[in-house]
C-alpha cells in the first residue's frame, strides 16, 4: 500500500532536483533597524528555512546612515547586520539559505567588505555575496532637474528649489529585478540599499518560481506576503491590538515565516515552539498597516489590490493568503528625500501627587512666559504631560488625582542658538516653579539637528539599478 506521506515528501524532493520548487519558505528576521536581535538566529536554526530577509530601513533610516557616511567612509549600513551574519554564518552556509536585507543602507559596498571580511575570518570559502546599487540618486539632483524631472513634494505639491541645498539623501526606491539577478547570479547573501520592503520577499519567489514581469496577480501575491513580513513579529501577534493578553509567551516570540506556493498562494507560520500567534487578526493587523488606498498598494513591481485578499486559518498558526489580483506597475518610482531642517531639544520633569498635573500645567506657563520674556520664536512648541494626555492629547480626561506626571515640553527652531537657550531653561524650574518635581539628573538636554522627509516621483527609466556579485 502506497504511503502517501512518503511519497509527498519524495515528489517535492524530485522536483527540486529538476530544478522546480512546489514551496519555498521565506522568513523575516528583522522589521526595523534595532529589531529582536535573536530573531534570525532564531530563524535559521529553530526550523526549515530557504531564504531570510531582513528590512532594516525606514523612511528616515537612510539620512541617518549618509550622516554616517559622511563621517566615515566605511559606515553608512546597519551595523547589527554583520554580528548578526557572524553568528548565523556557520548555519546559512551549511543549510544553503540565502540572505537578503536592505541592510546594506546608505554603503551597500562597505557592508559587503564587513560581510567578505567576517567569511574570510570564519575560513568561508565560494560565499557569492552581491550587492546593488543604484538607488542612490542625491549625486544627480541637478542633472535631474536639468532635464526636467521635477521631484516636487508628492504629498503637498512644494517645489523642491527652497529646499535643494539643505537636501542630505534621496534614495529611489528599487523593486525585486536586482536582487532577481544576484540570485540567479548565484548570489547566497544579496546586500541592497533602499528597496521596497516587500520587494525583498518577492524577488526570490520570482527567481525560484520563474513568475513573468507582467504577471500581475502573482506578483501582487508576493507583494502581499512580503508585506506581511516586512514588520517582523508584528504578524505573529506582537503590538496586536485585539486580544494581546492571550498571545503566548510574547518573550519568546516566533518571526513570520511565509510559505510561498508557484501559484502565488501562501501560508503565513511560524517555527513550532516558538511564541507568539499566527491568526487571522493578526495577519488583518499587519495587512492594513501602513497601505494607504487598499484597492491601489503601489510599489516599484507592480499595485496590489489589497481587497482581494482572501485568509483562512487552516491549522494552529497557520493562515492562508489567496485570491490576491494585481494591476501594472506605474512609470514612476518613490524617491525618499531628506533636508536639514533646524534644530530641536527636548526637556523632562516629572511632578508628584498632590495636584500633579495642575503643577506641570504651571511649570509649562512659567516656561512659556520666560522664553517670550528672552525674545525667542520658534516653528514650534510642543508641550505633553506624561501620564495623562501625551497619547490622547486634547481627548484626554482627567479622571483621578493623579500620582505623577512627566512635563515633556519641545522645540524646533531655524537657529541651533534659540534652541540651545531653552535647554538652559529646564534645569531652573526645579528651584524657581511648582513643588514636588523630580526627575532632573544628568546633563541639560542639547539641540540636535532635525532632519525632514521630502516625498517624490521619479520615472522609472531614469533610475539604473546595478548588480555586482563576488565571492569570497
Amino acid at each position: 500500500m502506497l504511503d502517501f506521506e512518503v511519497f509527498g515528501v519524495f515528489a517535492v524532493r524530485f522536483l527540486e532536483m529538476i530544478g522546480e520548487r512546489s514551496m519555498i519558505r521565506i522568513g523575516c528576521g528583522q522589521g526595523f533597524w534595532g529589531d529582536l536581535l535573536r530573531a534570525p538566529i532564531d530563524l535559521v536554526r529553530k526550523g526549515p528555512l530557504d531564504y531570510l530577509v531582513m528590512d532594516f530601513l525606514a523612511e528616515l533610516t537612510m539620512s541617518i546612515m549618509h550622516k554616517q557616511r559622511l563621517r566615515d567612509p566605511m559606515l553608512g549600513y546597519a551595523k547589527d547586520l554583520v554580528p548578526l551574519l557572524d553568528t548565523i554564518l556557520p548555519d546559512i552556509v551549511s543549510r544553503n539559505i540565502k540572505v537578503i536585507t536592505n541592510g546594506g543602507g546608505a554603503n551597500p559596498a562597505a557592508c559587503r567588505d564587513a560581510v567578505r571580511s567576517l567569511a574570510g575570518k570564519a575560513g568561508v570559502r565560494g560565499l557569492r555575496i552581491a550587492v546593488v546599487l543604484g538607488d542612490d540618486v542625491l549625486p544627480r539632483v541637478d542633472e535631474l532637474l536639468a532635464h526636467g524631472v521635477a521631484l516636487d513634494n508628492m504629498e503637498t505639491g512644494e517645489s523642491i528649489a527652497g529646499i535643494r541645498e539643505r537636501l542630505t539623501s534621496a534614495n529611489a526606491y528599487l523593486g525585486a529585478g536586482p536582487i532577481v539577478e544576484a540570485l540567479r547570479q548565484g548570489a547566497q547573501i544579496v546586500l541592497t540599499g533602499r528597496t521596497a520592503d516587500a520587494s525583498l520577499a518577492l524577488a526570490p519567489m520570482i527567481a525560484e518560481f520563474g513568475w513573468s514581469p507582467d504577471d500581475w496577480d502573482r506578483l501582487a501575491a508576493g507583494i502581499v506576503a512580503g508585506h506581511i513580513l516586512e514588520c517582523g513579529a508584528q504578524s505573529t501577534g506582537g503590538n496586536f491590538t485585539g486580544d494581546w493578553k492571550a498571545v503566548p509567551d510574547l518573550a519568546r516570540i516566533g518571526f513570520p515565516i511565509a510559505e510561498v506556493h508557484p501559484d502565488g498562494t501562501s501560508v503565513i507560520t511560524k517555527h513550532p515552539g516558538t511564541g507568539g500567534l499566527v491568526s487571522c487578526a493578526t495577519v488583518k493587523e499587519q495587512l492594513v498597516y501602513e497601505i494607504g488606498d487598499p484597492a491601489g498598494y503601489t510599489t516599484p513591481d507592480c499595485v496590489a489590490d489589497f481587497t482581494t485578499v482572501r485568509l483562512r486559518e487552516i491549522g494552529p498558526d497557520r493562515v492562508e493568503v489567496s485570491g490576491v489580483r494585481g494591476k501594472p506597475a506605474t512609470a514612476f518610482l518613490k524617491v525618499s528625500m531628506s533636508y536639514h531642517d533646524g534644530y530641536s531639544a527636548v526637556g523632562t520633569l516629572t511632578y508628584s501627587w498632590p495636584e500633579a498635573l495642575a503643577k506641570a500645567r504651571k511649570a509649562d506657563e512659567i516656561l512659556r512666559a520666560r522664553l517670550e520674556d528672552l525674545g525667542l520664536r520658534f516653528q514650534e512648541i510642543r508641550t505633553e504631560y506624561l501620564g495623562y494626555d501625551s497619547c490622547f492629547g486634547p481627548l484626554a480626561r482627567e479622571t483621578c488625582d493623579l500620582n505623577e506626571v512627566v512635563l515633556r515640553v519641545g522645540v524646533r527652531g531655524r537657529e541651533r542658538r534659540d534652541v540651545d537657550r531653552f535647554c538652559r531653561e529646564i534645569a531652573p524650574l526645579v528651584l524657581t516653579g511648582p513643588p514636588s518635581v523630580t526627575g532632573y539628573a544628568g546633563t541639560r538636554p542639547k539641540p540636535e539637528d532635525v532632519i525632514a522627509f521630502w516625498p517624490a516621483l521619479i520615472p522609472r527609466i531614469a533610475v539604473a539599478p546595478e548588480v555586482s556579485v563576488e565571492e569570497t
